[in-house]
C-alpha cells in the first residue's frame, strides 16, 4: 500500500486556489467535497436567504458553500454550507477567502458526511474562538440540532416541530422551521 505525502496547510491552500473542485483539508490530508443533493441546496439558500435579509443592516455578512473557514489551532480548513461573520472580518490573508473569525456555522447534513459534521468537524469549529452558535440541518426530515456557547459549555436544543423556531441569540435572529423547510415536502 503506499504512503499517502504530508500536504502541507500552504500546499492545500495554492492547489485549492488553482482547483475547479472544492476539498476541504484536516491533519495533512485533503478530502475532496462531493455535489450537494437537490435538497441540500434548497435548504442552504433558504437559510442563506432568510439570515441574509434579517442580518443586511446590522453590519453582518452571509456566506454560503464557498468561503473557507480557517480552524487556526488545527490548521485545517472547511467549507461550511452557511457561515455568519458579525464582527470585523477576518481573513487568513490578502485574498481575503478564508474566513477566521465565524459567529455561526450552519451544516445541512448528508448522509455521507453527517457522523463528521457532528463528531470532528464540530471539534475542529470548537477551537474558533469567535464561534458561539452552530447549526445542524437534516435533509430527509423536519429536524435542527442546535448547539449554542454558554460560557464554556456547548448547549443543545433539537427542533422538530413545525411551529419551532430556531432562535440565533448572537446574532439576534429568528428562523420558523416552516420557513426553512418550506420549499422540501418531507416528514415531520
Amino acid at each position: 500500500m503506499p504512503v499517502e505525502k504530508y500536504i502541507t496547510p500552504q500546499e492545500y491552500i495554492n492547489a485549492e486556489r488553482n482547483a475547479t473542485t472544492k476539498s476541504e483539508y484536516i491533519y495533512g490530508e485533503i478530502l475532496a467535497m462531493s455535489g450537494a443533493s437537490n435538497a441540500h441546496n434548497i435548504l442552504t439558500v433558504e437559510i442563506t436567504t432568510e439570515l441574509n435579509i434579517q442580518l443586511r443592516k446590522h453590519g453582518c455578512f452571509v456566506y454560503s458553500g464557498d468561503m473557507r473557514v480557517k480552524t487556526e489551532q488545527t490548521g485545517s480548513y472547511f467549507y461550511p454550507d452557511v457561515v455568519v461573520v458579525c464582527d470585523k472580518l477576518r481573513f487568513e490573508d490578502n485574498v481575503f477567502d478564508t474566513l477566521l473569525n465565524p459567529i455561526l456555522i450552519v451544516e445541512v447534513l448528508s448522509p455521507s458526511t453527517e457522523a463528521f459534521d457532528r463528531g470532528e468537524k464540530f471539534a475542529h469549529y470548537q477551537q474558533l474562538d469567535t464561534l458561539r452558535e452552530y447549526v445542524l440541518v437534516s435533509q430527509e426530515r423536519m429536524r435542527v440540532e442546535h448547539y449554542r456557547l454558554i460560557e464554556t459549555q456547548w448547549i443543545a436544543k433539537t427542533l422538530e416541530a413545525p411551529q419551532d423556531v430556531l432562535k440565533l441569540n448572537s446574532i439576534e435572529c429568528k428562523l420558523p422551521l416552516t420557513d426553512i423547510y418550506t420549499r422540501l415536502s418531507i416528514s415531520e
